[in-house]
């Protein structure tokens, strides 16, 4: 297939004759295999001792045993040349291996709203209000500006395991690109002063894993979580993540291993949606518990363009000025914002087009040339949600296609101006909020929702405003702190049911309910999880994929319904009606602690394909409790690769590339042409039957400076991929 596209972009381009591609002849792998250098993550099938890091550096000289791992799970980081790693790999001892992969962050009404303010007049066991009081909240992120003086009196310490030292302060100016994304992560959740958080007298524990910019790698996250266990906090925030759909990713499974110690583990699913299979590890992991954003009660921009008629809503970007510009302002063509195409704009807002150059170039040209805001037009139908990695001096929005091609043609009539206007909305999934479901598991994820837009916390220079899931996590790593200091006795798996088992379903009063793998349960509403008389777990339902092969399939699936009040509570199922055939048991009645698994079945007859979903209803003595579930019928319709990158190695000549194949591939292949002419240049790398996961590869090349398109082609079963990318090599 791939060479087929080869030979299809290969022909007469506008007149340029280009030749038919041949295979290149290649030197063998292993000749540069032999120098370049790596690092990776080791699984081991046994524990780490020290006599066993000893035999490790005997038996492979040159090989160097970074971080070794006991909580999450037992392995070790090392770093050494492809062909060394690659022996250690074969060791009878060792388990799995992955390649570094890298982090970054995922950038006061809302805890009202959910009912954090409310909350603090109930009381715990011991007569203290609900504040967190006495719970250990651990926070893996950029580190916090612990002099702030609405979190210095909560801070109890941690590590930062990007400089390997007890001083977790966020990254400062002198030391790079500064950082504030912890110290905001961390006023949500336990704010005590003007800023005042979810669980405001919790204790923080932090750990800075994530350095300038915002960036870390899996084994400074990995690094974090086992010092977090090692000083047994209650509760793990990380609102960070990458974009691998992976259940059983490092990161993912040192999650799974926390909350089998005991510990409550929140993370965000990411700012990669709306579409499906985007939430990235450790979102995906299955104990954790993963959050997507909504809206709390937020005044979002709409614009009148010119004579158009109508309202058009915009996509304020992450990490973004906030959009309040409010009388009528000139609208100017601005290209895709290079800097000679911003001439007169001073004053004005500005559209430009997706594409050319980076969003900050973009926001930082329009800054520089004087404009008040940037509108951002997709270059593919639809809308879409941007993020600034720096700081920006205007407001940036995003504008989905259709409408920027009217307001195009708008400009060309003459002089066009907008006014804003400002609507009110809550309980709306955020766009940008990553969407399952899990690759491999078919897990549903996120698994809740909660205020991730428009956010105000605290940052090192006092107050500020972001949104993003990594802003909806902290809300619910607050509650935690809340629903654990009135039930101190609940574990992980009970503290995770209260929570989704009283969620508000969004969009269901007005018969549009979001889908399960859209908003996991619904919305995050804490004072009804705090008096949870009823905890139903695991509680969500994934029956997996059926096979249309077979006439008919039935799948089981168990839960644990436990009455925690101190009241008889009966229970009666309402099964939903589709075309499949549930099975449950009969209506029955709890005594007050007392807890019975039992079995809920779903049989499909004649499956075809596609994705179906809803919610399972349990009534708990009038109160309905919604299990959301899925199901697949036919292969997935997943992406067949994730996560691409491309780069110079370290010698001339040399160069690497990744891929995650979230179920491997029958064929893959990378090819490389001139973006203008389409003119092969380059066939890089060619395979069959490829193992799932994150493949790492070095390959030789003959390439000059300069811009390229790729051609990234995955095959598995029925379906086949191309991806089609731009490569800048300086």
């Amino acid at each position: 297939m791939l060479k087929a596209l080869i030979l299809l972009l290969s022909l007469p381009f506008f007149g340029v004759e280009v030749n038919a591609y041949t295979m290149p002849n290649r030197p063998p792998i292993n000749s540069y295999l032999e120098h370049k250098v790596t690092t990776k993550i080791f699984m081991a099938k046994e524990k780490m001792t020290e006599e066993r890091v000893r035999e490790l550096k005997t038996k492979f000289p040159g090989l160097n045993v970074r971080t070794v791992y006991h909580q999450v799970f037992d392995g070790f980081a090392a770093t050494g040349t492809y062909a060394l790693l690659d022996k250690v790999q074969h060791e009878t001892w060792v388990a799995d291996s992955h390649p570094l992969a890298y982090y970054r962050v995922s950038a006061d009404e809302s805890i009202p709203f959910i009912g954090g303010e409310s909350v603090r007049g109930e009381l715990d066991k011991e007569g203290f209000r609900l504040t967190g009081r006495g719970i250990k909240i651990g926070i893996i992120d950029t580190g916090i500006d612990y002099h702030h003086p609405d979190l210095r009196g909560n801070y109890r310490g941690g590590f930062d395991t990007i400089e390997m030292d007890a001083d977790p302060m966020e990254t400062l100016p002198k030391e790079g690109q500064p950082t504030s994304h912890g110290t905001h992560v961390a006023g949500v959740i336990a704010g005590n002063g003007k800023m005042r958080g979810v669980a405001p007298e919790a204790d923080l524990y932090i750990y800075r894993a994530l350095g300038a910019g915002g960036f870390g790698t899996s084994e400074q996250v990995l690094l974090a979580i086992e010092k977090a266990v090692e000083d047994q906090v209650d509760i793990l925030n990380l609102s960070l993540g990458n974009d691998v759909n992976g259940p059983d990713w490092p990161t993912s499974l040192a999650l799974d291993k926390a909350v089998e110690k005991g510990i409550v583990a929140v993370t965000s699913s990411g700012n990669s949606g709306p579409e499906l299979w985007s939430v990235g590890s450790p979102g995906t992991s299955s104990k954790a518990i993963s959050v997507g954003a909504s809206t709390p009660p937020s005044a979002i921009p709409y614009l009148k363009i010119g004579s158009l008629r109508g309202e058009y809503e915009i996509n304020p970007f992450i990490g973004t000025k906030e959009w309040k510009l409010k009388r009528d302002y000139e609208l100017m063509d601005g290209g895709v914002g290079e800097k000679n195409e911003l001439k007169d704009v001073r004053g004005k807002v500005v559209l430009v087009r997706r594409g050319g150059i980076s969003f900050m170039e973009k926001a930082k040209n329009a800054e520089k040339a004087g404009a008040v805001g940037l509108i951002i037009a997709n270059n593919a139908p639809g809308s879409f949600t941007g993020l600034l990695r720096q700081d920006a001096g205007i407001p940036v929005a995003s504008m989905d296609k259709e409408t920027a091609d009217q307001a195009e043609k708008e400009l060309k009539k003459g002089r066009t101006f907008l006014s804003f206007l400002y609507k009110k909305k809550q309980d709306v999934l955020a766009p940008f909020s990553s969407r399952g479901p899990v690759t491999e598991t078919w897990e549903i994820k996120p698994d809740i929702l909660a205020p991730g837009m428009n956010i105000m916390s605290t940052t090192p220079s006092g107050y500020e405003e972001m949104h993003g899931t990594s802003m909806a996590a902290p809300h619910v790593a607050g509650a935690c702190a809340l629903i654990l200091q009135a039930h101190p006795d609940w574990s992980p798996e009970q503290v995770k049911a209260a929570l989704m088992n009283n969620a508000k379903v969004l969009g269901e009063e007005k018969g549009r309910a979001y889908a399960p793998y859209e908003q996991g349960s619904g919305r995050l509403q804490i004072m009804e999880a705090v008096n949870a008389h009823t905890l139903i777990y695991p509680s969500s339902l994934s029956f997996g994929v059926y096979d249309p092969k077979k006439l008919f399939e039935r799948k089981t699936l168990s839960i644990t319904i436990e009455n925690v009040s101190s009241k008889p509570q009966s229970y009666h199922f309402q099964a939903p009606r589709i075309k499949g055939e549930w099975s449950y048991p009969l209506s029955f009645t709890l005594n007050p602690n007392e807890k019975r698994k039992v079995n809920i079945g779903l049989m499909i007859r004649g499956a075809k394909n596609g994705i179906y979903d809803g919610c399972f209803a349990i009534q708990a003595s009038g109160k309905r409790i919604s299990l959301p579930y899925m199901f697949m019928e036919g292969e997935p319709d997943y992406p067949r690769m994730m996560g691409f990158q491309f780069g110079r190695g370290e010698k001339e000549g040399e160069y690497w590339y990744q891929i995650f194949l979230p179920g491997g591939a029958d064929e893959m292949g990378i090819a490389l042409y001139d973006p203008v002419t389409l003119r092969f240049v380059e066939y890089l790398d060619a395979k069959k039957s490829v193992r799932r996961g994150l493949t790492k590869q070095v390959v030789k090349a003959r390439l000059a400076s300069g811009v390229y398109k790729a051609l990234v082609f995955v095959k598995k079963g029925q379906k086949e991929d191309v991806l089609e990318t731009t490569i800048t090599l300086e």
